[in-house]
């Protein structure tokens, strides 16, 4: 009787730890950024340290403000980025990868360049220089 009761629980359980994987590794990884990297200038107007990704969003003069998210918070801080690297105010140049969707203005950082330093987030996936 209790075995009866107990199998939809671990059934349930099993298919909600499946989804939340699958949606864990739809927002990982670099499948949903474009292959070629790009430049974004601009202004930093937030930042946010911590899990998932530490992220910033970056005011453009011509298009607008973009999300732009780092690695996972050790990743990012032993590329030596931390709580005061970069302040709302400060410009902030970011090479990455764009958001596959056009309309989407997020994009996944290599390297940030603040006035006076350079953060290589993924140092192995930085093209060029």
């Amino acid at each position: 009787m209790a075995t009866n009761r107990l199998l939809p629980r671990l059934a349930g359980g099993f298919a909600m730890m499946v989804l939340g994987a699958s949606g864990a590794a739809a927002h990982h990884g670099w499948s949903w950024a474009e292959s070629e990297q790009m430049e974004l200038r601009g202004t930093v107007r937030e930042v946010r340290i911590g899990p998932p990704h530490p992220t910033l969003r970056v005011e453009t003069a011509d298009n607008g403000v973009w999300t732009v998210e780092l690695g996972n918070p050790s990743q990012t801080q032993r590329a030596g980025f931390a709580e005061g690297s970069a302040k709302v105010g400060d410009s902030i140049t970011a090479i990455g990868n764009r958001a596959r969707e056009g309309d989407e203005k997020r994009m996944k950082a290599v390297r940030l360049r603040t006035a006076d330093r350079i953060y290589d987030i993924y140092p192995e996936r930085i093209r060029g220089n």
